[in-house]
């Protein structure tokens, strides 16, 4: 029998990282607007992993790493998905839009999913998953048409954003693959801690303390990017991360683009073309063939299956 009660943490987790993150690409815009983009993204992970951290271990009792392992694994985790992925995302933003970047990220499910079969917590695609990507990639070209020419100084943003969605996709297939006895909550606050680290020691090094000008656009734009999209939604990614499959996983790199091009055309003025909108449309209908309850992920074997300690 399914459980209710890890259905609805499921349902609860994939909501959060589709709301938030579809999101954190507007307030990622407004934030390089006004910050540097290294020391934005320094600060904004070294205060929420350390946060994450102070709560795991004092409030909840979590163990801290212990050994060479421990903290290997956390060191690659923060370099694929905080210090590259994050570093090269928050670089890209400034010069493409909101819409465009998200899209681009939307490639991650087809690594997630396609590279998610492979080690010890692999999982085959049935024939209902292979037909949801198909269709997401196809709602994905079409909203990837765009509604205006692009010009050639955005293509080294664009390469830089697939570089860091490559970076994304194979530190969450590391982290499913590892075996480690740290609660997610503690590993998540750890690969931030590290991750903020170095990209905070790039900002020192690229000079980019002496262009620290703080304003209240750019500060609550952090503050979003630090609880909201770092805290509670890399906390919700991480358990599913070790709860469900690749290819469910991987469904908000569908749903994130759409809710960015909205917000991108709502508040910052992005154009959305009807191509893309119809593409948009298209990308809901391939997450509902991978996550509506009954469907063929998401099934008791995959909600009851062992997890790492």
């Amino acid at each position: 029998m399914r459980d209710p009660r890890r259905s609805a943490k499921l349902t609860f987790c994939l909501a959060t990282v589709y709301l938030v993150w579809g999101s954190s690409f507007l307030f990622s815009k407004i934030a390089v607007n006004h910050l540097p983009p290294a020391m934005l993204s320094g600060v904004r992970f070294l205060t929420a992993g350390g946060l994450l951290a102070a709560c795991s271990r004092f409030w909840l009792r979590h163990s801290w790493p212990n050994g060479p392992r421990e903290w290997r694994h956390v060191l690659v985790a923060g370099c694929f998905m905080v210090y590259f992925s994050n570093g090269l995302n928050i670089w890209a933003i400034r010069y493409i839009p909101t819409n465009e970047s998200a899209l681009l990220n939307g490639t991650a499910a087809f690594w997630i999913a396609g590279l998610g079969v492979f080690g010890r917590r692999g999982h085959p695609l049935s024939p209902r998953a292979v037909l949801g990507l198909v269709i997401g990639f196809l709602g994905t070209a079409l909203m990837l048409v765009p509604a205006s020419s692009v010009s050639r100084s955005s293509l080294l943003a664009e390469g830089g954003a697939l570089i860091a969605c490559l970076s994304w996709s194979l530190g969450t297939l590391y982290y499913r693959n590892i075996d480690t006895r740290l609660t997610s909550l503690m590993f998540t606050a750890w690969q931030m801690l590290i991750g903020g680290a170095l990209l905070l020691t790039t900002a020192v090094l690229h000079g980019d303390v002496a262009r620290w000008t703080p304003s209240v656009p750019g500060l609550v734009a952090l503050a979003y990017l630090t609880f909201f999209s770092s805290c509670l939604a890399y906390t919700a990614y991480g358990w599913l991360m070790l709860n469900t499959s690749p290819a469910i996983i991987g469904t908000y790199s569908y749903v994130n683009p759409a809710i960015a091009a909205y917000l991108g055309w709502q508040f910052l003025h992005e154009s959305l073309s009807r191509v893309q909108l119809v593409g948009m449309v298209i990308i809901i209908v391939g997450v509902a063939l991978l996550t509506v309850p009954g469907g063929s992920l998401i099934d008791p074997k995959t909600l009851q299956e062992p997890k790492s300690p």
